[in-house]
């Protein structure tokens, strides 16, 4: 029979994770609802005038901009990394995505709503690509994320490494060797979902981006008219709404993704390293790429950081999604073919 304490532990991932797809239905619902059936009935022009057709493109604009957010190339390592270190030790990690799409959009979120009551300074500033705000989170944001994007991959490869080494139980035991010895409190700072929403939150400090200045140029502009200020922030909710959606999703499939166990031995352990090498050399290249765009913006260093710098990584976020996902697909079809029987 399973014990009360077993089944309590099976159905609280299950219950975080109905949560989270509420939470997600619910950013969906105020956002569209609002929109559809208040802001556009009263005829308030979110776009400047142009009528309901405009304000309707301007909504769907803010989403678009927040799927697309969504697959920003430092969004998916972040997550795909962090998503396989917790799904090793046998952790709740179906969350990861939405936890930092959380701590993410809070930001903008903040952001907009600082437009919306008429603090024309935040504007100015983030329009000034010499302004004070813009060059501290220009060191902030792109810093966090590759700092962090380094340790988590340190962290896994340390780990298949050892996993590697001493067999498949070590994954699940306490982590040793100098480097995850040294990375012990960030193992510690970051071991659940909900962790990542002051994750995402400082990524988010580094608001330089073009979703996410294309979004306060729809907020800025709809305040120029002097809409509401509920009405402008339906913007901001469905840029969550759809950075979220498509954030928990790429963390939910990366969890199952790690988690499967293909029949075939050799099939598994191929797949284990290939999942994990991908997921690793991306999480590196997009920070090196990070790192180096700080130290030449902000210290003027030369060598090759000014060309690792100009390494265009916008679209390495769809490249990773597609091949990771096609990378699983192969493994689910070869790990269900019949096995030749020898003669």
């Amino acid at each position: 029979m399973t014990s009360l304490s077993e089944s309590g532990t099976r159905t609280a991932p299950l219950r975080g994770t109905i949560a989270v797809i509420a939470l997600i239905g619910l950013l969906h619902v105020l956002g569209w609802g609002v929109l559809l059936l208040v802001v556009i009935p009263a005829d308030i022009p979110l776009g400047g005038g142009g009528g309901a057709l405009v304000t309707l493109g301007v909504g769907l604009t803010a989403y678009a901009l927040g799927v697309r957010h969504a697959f920003d190339a430092d969004h998916i390592a972040a997550i795909d990394n962090t998503t396989r270190r917790l799904a090793e030790r046998g952790r709740p990690a179906t969350t990861v995505g939405f936890w930092f799409s959380l701590g993410h959009s809070t930001i903008v979120v903040v952001l907009c709503i600082l437009l919306t009551l008429g603090i024309t300074a935040i504007g100015s500033s983030l329009a000034d690509d010499s302004s004070a705000l813009r060059t501290w989170t220009g060191i902030i944001g792109p810093t966090v994320s590759g700092v962090f994007l380094l340790a988590i991959a340190a962290i896994n490869i340390a780990s298949l490494r050892r996993r590697d080494q001493v067999g498949h139980q070590a994954g699940h035991q306490a982590l040793g060797g100098p480097v995850l010895r040294l990375l012990g409190p960030f193992e510690k700072a970051v071991d659940r979902p909900s962790r990542m929403y002051v994750v995402g939150l400082l990524f988010g400090l580094g608001f330089d981006t073009a979703t996410e200045i294309g979004l306060l140029a729809l907020a800025g502009a709809a305040t120029l008219v002097a809409v509401p200020w509920w009405a402008a922030l339906t913007l901001p909710v469905l840029f969550a709404a759809g950075m979220s959606a498509f954030d928990t999703t790429q963390g939910a499939v990366m969890r199952r993704a790690y988690t499967l166990q293909p029949g075939r031995r050799h099939i598994g352990a191929a797949y284990a390293f290939a999942m994990t090498g991908l997921s690793v050399v991306a999480a590196v290249l997009i920070a090196i790429v990070q790192l180096a765009g700080v130290l030449v913006h902000n210290l003027g260093l030369g060598g090759p950081l000014p060309w690792l710098a100009s390494f265009g990584i916008d679209d390495l976020g769809f490249i990773l999604t597609g091949v990771l996902v096609t990378m699983w697909v192969v493994v689910l079809v070869l790990a269900r073919r019949p096995r030749v029987s020898e003669s």
